[in-house]
């Protein structure tokens, strides 16, 4: 079965995420007859980390190959200008350091802040890279992220990625016009505990021009749970083809179809499950599999977005639809900064009655509100967190 066989099937057991361009979600009663409150909180948060998976997959993906020395199809060694220099310089809300700040061997630091001048810090994330043979490469990440107006992170992500089948420019970034394969083991916590742990994988084919063809597959859940609901939640998913285009303003638009399955099991229950590295596209078999839960439900939505300097610009998610008939509406107020909490909305309803709103920074960091209870989960990286 072809991969578009494959979505269409999907697809009849899907939950769905509609975007809209414009206006606040609109207000409806508080829950359909016969859904329970627990029954709208677990249906909301695997909404909202359904919607969040891929796109923090794109977003970490932007993160950790944000080569100043790659623009479009170009490699620029000796490119001019303060990034290519590592020098940590502020360049549009970006400083860029090589080394990094602690002078390590084989490093880079990269600061992303909320505004352009570089004074107030979103993330800080430092690579240490190694080559392992003349075509693979280990890299240890760890990201520090800020609250706005904080010096203090609120959460720190640690990740350890393997490339191979790659070529590297000498910041130690794979170049994707070449093609690679990349897969990571990662984990985010949240005031000094593990929270979510966040696996996955990328084969990107070589291509010429501005435009790569890629497929990923990814698994992951909440390791601390809801006291109250006495659970916790996962998720599963995998895109069998998409695109990856450098536009002609320098942004990073990614254009593809997502397909998962939500989970949900007693805290402790879940785990990640490792296989074979895919080495080529459309993948078969996932390499990471959440094992330990109950599916909840599957879904498949069509999604473009669009990165500039490495930050969320535009979120484009439609015509999909939750497995039990409830319908997500996302947007984008790209009139709003990146670091206002309502840059990115959403709403999930069954009919006439809304369930829950979200509402994130460009950063994936917000708070999720479930209507029936007025119960508000806090989102970190794009996930439910607490």
């Amino acid at each position: 079965m072809n991969s578009r066989n494959l979505a269409a099937a999907a697809l009849l057991a899907a939950f769905t995420l509609a975007a809209c361009s414009g206006g606040s979600p609109s207000i409806a009663p508080p829950g359909p007859p016969g859904l329970t409150p627990q029954a709208q909180s677990e249906d909301a948060v695997n909404a909202a980390n359904g919607v969040g998976t891929p796109i923090h997959d794109t977003a970490i993906s932007n993160e950790t190959m944000s080569s100043p020395l790659q623009s479009g199809d170009r490699v620029v060694e000796d490119a001019p200008g303060i990034q290519a220099a590592g020098d940590g310089s502020c360049n549009a809300g970006v400083e860029f350091f090589s080394p990094d700040r602690k002078r390590d061997a084989n490093s880079t630091e990269r600061i992303v802040f909320y505004d352009n001048a570089c004074t107030k810090t979103q993330s800080d994330t430092v690579r240490l890279f190694a080559s392992t043979g003349p075509s693979s490469e280990s890299v240890t990440l760890m990201q520090s992220r800020y609250p706005l107006g904080s010096a203090t992170p609120s959460s720190v992500r640690s990740e350890r990625t393997a490339f191979s089948n790659a070529t590297f420019d000498k910041f130690g970034y794979p170049i994707y016009k070449n093609g690679f394969a990349r897969s990571q083991i990662a984990e985010l916590d949240v005031n000094g505990s593990k929270t979510l742990v966040d696996d996955g994988e990328l084969v990107v084919k070589p291509a010429g021009g501005n435009a790569s063809v890629y497929c990923s597959d990814s698994a992951g859940y909440n390791v601390t749970g809801d006291a109250t609901l006495k659970e916790t939640f996962g998720w599963s998913g995998l895109v069998f083809s998409g695109t990856r285009t450098v536009n002609n303003d320098g942004s990073i638009s990614w254009s593809f179809t997502h397909g998962g399955t939500s989970y949900a099991g007693a805290i402790g229950a879940l785990s990640v499950q490792s296989g074979n590295q895919n080495t080529n596209c459309p993948i078969g078999a996932p390499m990471f599999k959440l094992a330990g839960g109950t599916a909840k439900g599957s879904y498949v939505f069509p999604i473009q977005s669009t990165y500039k300097n490495g930050v969320l610009a535009d979120l484009s998610i439609a015509n999909a639809t939750l497995s039990n008939g409830e319908t997500l509406n996302v947007r984008t107020n790209s009139a709003l900064p990146a670091s206002d909490p309502h840059f990115v909305s959403g709403s999930l309803s069954k009919g006439a009655a809304l369930l829950a709103t979200f509402n994130v920074n460009a950063f994936g960091d917000g708070t999720l509100v479930v209507t029936s209870t007025g119960k508000p989960y806090h989102m970190e990286d794009w996930h439910v967190t607490k």
